[in-house]
């Protein structure tokens, strides 16, 4: 699946990802190298400086709704929020509430 996404759509992809990172308020080290991780297997390099930068602040809400991705990607987006919040084996109450939500949002 991941092979199929346009540029763009992996860029959306990694805003997503950083801003599950950041729904217990805090961007763990563990996180942070999950993401970097991510930016490689996507081949995302030349964007690094914006993810880095939603990495510091997290991406404005209006650019992360989630009722606007893609149906064909909503199982993929799912499993990036599980996986980033898996990230750094601390899986936060606020984390778990969000993917449940996130769930309902992309049903």
């Amino acid at each position: 699946m991941l092979a199929t996404l346009t540029h763009d759509e992996r860029l959306r992809l990694l805003e997503f990802v950083c801003s599950f990172a950041w729904v217990d308020l805090e961007v763990r080290p563990e996180e942070r190298r999950f993401v970097m991780r991510m930016v490689e297997k996507l081949g995302l390099s030349s964007d690094r400086a914006q993810i880095e930068r939603w990495l510091e602040r997290p991406p404005p809400a209006e650019d992360v709704d989630p009722t606007r991705i893609p149906h064909a990607h909503r199982e993929l987006f799912l499993q990036a929020a599980r996986d980033t919040f898996e990230a750094d084996k601390h899986f936060a109450d606020s984390e778990r509430e969000y993917l449940e939500l996130l769930d309902q949002l992309l049903a």
